[in-house]
């Protein structure tokens, strides 16, 4: 397991995301908004990463083909999911230079060990970590002059229904899932962007050292490009043995 983190410019609470309708605001009570997403739950093959991003002060509005708003914040953010390779890479080029972030990654063998769930929760906890130990105290006060909500904590966004709240130990940050999140939430958005992007690079990388799967195209989802190599060559030390596909496979090899 592993934690990657870079810099930039802190937003204030409410600034980059917008409680789900019905919820109160929680802007008063938090000193920044956290984004978080993950990247690789499904696939039988390689990590699982996930992304925890603080957008810029411009937060995520304004005009700008470039990705970049006239306020300074980042424009375009959506479900990584649904936006175009190339409109991924472009956004998140944006997301590394602009913005606070961090991701967590858990390899193959963790995530054999305690279940692709806690894998999971564990790899936003380390991306949180990371991003909390990144911005550091001073550096908020810094960038926020005159805010007075400097002693509260951030509060955490996470796609989904679940998080690692009361489920890792080192969770220790107040957090709200956002189901669809990752559509409806720039902060969130972003977070995605980072992690998709960050594991396919890794999956494309672990193509050339194990070609036949097709990981390139396939990010080590079962496809039937991939299982049909899974069955005809057998798993790699990268395939998920806790899988049951990457498991029967084991058996006829």
């Amino acid at each position: 397991m592993k934690t990657l983190t870079g810099p930039s410019t802190v937003s204030p609470a409410g600034a980059g995301a917008v409680p789900p309708p019905g919820a109160p605001f929680l802007g008063e009570a938090a000193s920044f908004i956290i984004g978080v997403d993950e990247a690789g739950r499904g696939p039988l093959a390689g990590p699982v990463v996930a992304g925890a991003v603080v957008l810029p002060l411009g937060g995520a509005d304004g005009v700008g083909a470039d990705g970049v708003g006239a306020d300074g914040g980042i424009v375009g953010l959506a479900d990584s999911k649904k936006l175009s390779a190339r409109r991924r890479a472009v956004l998140e080029e944006i997301i590394l230079a602009r913005c606070h972030w961090a991701l967590g990654v858990v390899e193959v063998e963790e995530i054999d060990r305690i279940n692709i769930f806690a894998a999971t929760m564990k790899a936003m906890t380390l991306a949180v970590a990371g991003l909390m130990e990144k911005i550091g105290a001073e550096t908020i006060r810094a960038e926020m002059p005159g805010a007075e909500i400097m002693g509260a904590p951030p509060l955490v966004l996470v796609d989904g229904n679940l998080t690692p709240q009361g489920r890792v130990a080192g969770w220790c940050w107040p957090v709200r899932a956002i189901v669809g999140g990752d559509a409806s939430e720039p902060v969130i958005s972003a977070a995605s962007i980072i992690a998709k992007e960050h594991r396919d690079r890794l999956m494309r990388a672990l193509a050339l050292a194990h070609p036949g799967y097709g990981w390139e195209r396939n990010a080590g989802y079962g496809t039937r490009e991939h299982m049909e190599a899974l069955n005809r060559l057998g798993p790699t030390p990268h395939h998920r043995r806790s899988f049951a596909p990457v498991a029967q496979a084991s058996l006829r090899c």
